[in-house]
């Protein structure tokens, strides 16, 4: 038994579709997607999530199973045994002579799904159906790929997988969006000198959902070099645009001993080998986003893996940007950050594939980020990508106690609140770096699907949290 048919008995459609030779007797379950059925024979196009084609159930009027199959409504989910036989139709090698069928879960009229094509915004109000369709099935095959891809790459490269926390009472941007965690009651809360008493609260302290493994990782980094985390990250921000979700996944690497240009060099690998992993592993689902979703997108991503990624400082960046003659929506200047529109120029029409920008305004960059001998940039980079912009965000961080203990105060950031932080850099400092890729805008970039709501299985945005 193959290590993929764990089921006993039971064979996937992908295995079959595949195949070299017959295997004789099969026994397929799964979900229709088409009925056609006439006075003499039924056609069933059966779908189990292991690939974006179905197989075809042929079942003739001299069949027991002929009366079942021809009440069958699309959607049903069904067990199929019969005879896997040559298919004398284009398009697949195998069909199945359907000699008994089993019916699980049937479905009526008012099933939302039928045979036609139905709109993006119309199935987001029924996402837990849309796995069924052939765009999100895609969609989520290449999700669940590409996360293995993820720890496939860190592991065979030696890197530690850290589990950080998902409840925290820091905030590793300072910005505040952080969802409230709480068991205060919110009508009648304790108070204190007319302040919410979170002394009282659960964890004695104010608390919230991560915006961020980093803290913690960049720790776990001090103790054992090269680490990752790769988890659910969350932003309260009151944002409705495609790109933008409350919940998400990311991606965030740490590694001791190594400055900007390390973490430029790992970037780089790192996304490289997720483009090409996804190239090799996942050619059915990227065909179909090619032809439906985005024509050009095998072109692009292939392009990116065999292209050397560029590198500009800011100031560079902002020059260039500046002496285009581009007339942009948001002005250019130094100090400012990049908007998409500036990112995706670079990319796009100035060095033509995947770009670093580095060196950064201080006063635009995160607090730990470490200072560079100018006084007035920090050592931080963003890799930017054609049609998408900025995919990964990162820098060397800031090792010296006494200057990352000054930036903390300029950015308004209590140091005894992160004294578990500092301890870092009070015993065993050294350099180090990291940066973060959110895993549903990758997905967005491989995929060419444009909103983020689409990547993600169950999205929370905005007044929804339905499903």
């Amino acid at each position: 038994m193959k290590k993929t048919d764990w089921r006993q008995g039971r064979c996937r459609v992908k295995a079959l579709l595949q195949a070299e030779e017959s295997h004789g007797e099969v026994f397929v379950q799964g979900w229709l997607r088409t009925v056609r059925s006439s006075k003499g024979v039924a056609f069933l196009a059966l779908n189990d999530g292991s690939c974006l084609d179905s197989l075809q159930i042929v079942v003739g009027s001299d069949s027991e199973a002929f009366e079942v199959a021809s009440r069958l409504g699309t959607g049903s989910c069904v067990g199929v045994r019969g005879q896997m036989v040559a298919s004398p139709g284009a398009g697949q090698s195998w069909e199945v002579q359907g000699d008994e069928i089993l019916v699980y879960g049937d479905v009526d009229e008012s099933f939302p799904l039928q045979k036609k094509r139905h709109g993006f915004e119309f199935l987001r109000t029924i996402a837990h159906l849309r796995p069924r369709t052939n765009a999100y099935g895609a969609v989520f095959r290449v999700r669940s790929r590409i996360s293995h891809a993820v720890h496939t790459f860190f592991q065979e490269r030696g890197f530690v997988h850290v589990h950080t926390p998902i409840i925290t009472s820091n905030d590793c941007e300072g910005a505040g969006e952080m969802f409230r965690v709480t068991t205060l009651d919110p009508e009648n809360p304790p108070m204190a000198d007319k302040r919410i008493a979170w002394h009282d609260d659960f964890f004695g302290t104010k608390t919230g959902l991560t915006v961020s493994g980093q803290l913690q990782a960049e720790l776990f980094a001090t103790a054992f070099t090269d680490v990752y985390t790769f988890g659910p990250t969350f932003r309260a921000e009151n944002s409705n645009t495609s790109r933008h979700a409350s919940e998400f996944w990311m991606i965030e690497p740490e590694i001791a001993f190594a400055d900007l240009a390390d973490n430029c060099q790992l970037a780089e690998d790192f996304f490289r080998f997720m483009v090409a992993y996804a190239l090799e592993h996942c050619r059915e689902d990227l065909e179909f986003f090619n032809q439906f979703i985005d024509k050009g997108l095998i072109e692009r991503l292939e392009k990116v893996v065999g292209t050397d990624f560029r590198t500009m400082t800011y100031t560079e960046a902002v020059e260039r940007l500046q002496q285009s003659g581009q007339a942009f929506e948001f002005p250019v200047e130094w100090g400012c950050d990049l908007q998409s529109e500036h990112e995706r120029y670079l990319t796009e029409k100035i060095v033509d594939g995947p770009l670093f920008v580095t060196d950064y305004p201080k006063g635009i960059k995160a607090f730990y980020m470490r200072n560079n001998d100018d006084g007035r940039t920090v050592a931080a980079m963003d890799l930017l990508v054609p049609k998408v912009g900025e995919i990964i965000g990162g820098s060397q961080r800031e090792e010296r106690l006494e200057v990352l203990e000054q930036k903390m105060k300029d950015f308004d950031i209590h140091p005894e609140s992160l004294d578990w932080y500092l301890d870092t850099r009070r015993w065993g400092s050294c350099p180090h770096a990291g940066f973060g890729l959110g895993f549903e805008r990758f997905l967005m970039y491989i995929t060419g699907m444009e909103n983020v709501r689409d990547v993600i299985p169950f999205p929370r945005t905005p007044g929804n949290a339905r499903f």
